[in-house]
């Protein structure tokens, strides 16, 4: 399941058992085409495996709390930008 708002990732979930396989890169290559100029999402500190894969796609961490959130659990704001939105900044 995908849910995009504006430019963040809202919602980024692959059910038990169908993990490894793909699919979680499949969606986020579908919200980078759905959103070219960039994404932005949060995830959880702790989730590690998260963490990892949002990494792995070119998410870079740009911020964190100490758990201002629902939850109370600190967590970290993750970007993505496209190759061409970087171009054009730096061409700016």
């Amino acid at each position: 399941m995908l849910v995009l708002a504006n430019d963040s990732v809202e919602q980024l979930y692959v059910g038990p058992g169908h993990t490894g396989h793909g699919i979680g890169g499949q969606l986020i290559s579908l919200a980078k085409e759905q959103r070219p100029e960039g994404l932005q999402l949060w995830t959880f500190e702790s989730n590690v495996d998260a963490r990892r894969f949002y990494e792995r796609h070119d998410f870079v961490a740009t911020g964190s709390t100490d758990g201002d959130n629902e939850e109370g659990a600190p967590d970290v704001r993750y970007e993505w930008r496209s190759s061409r939105s970087t171009r054009e900044v730096d061409s700016v």
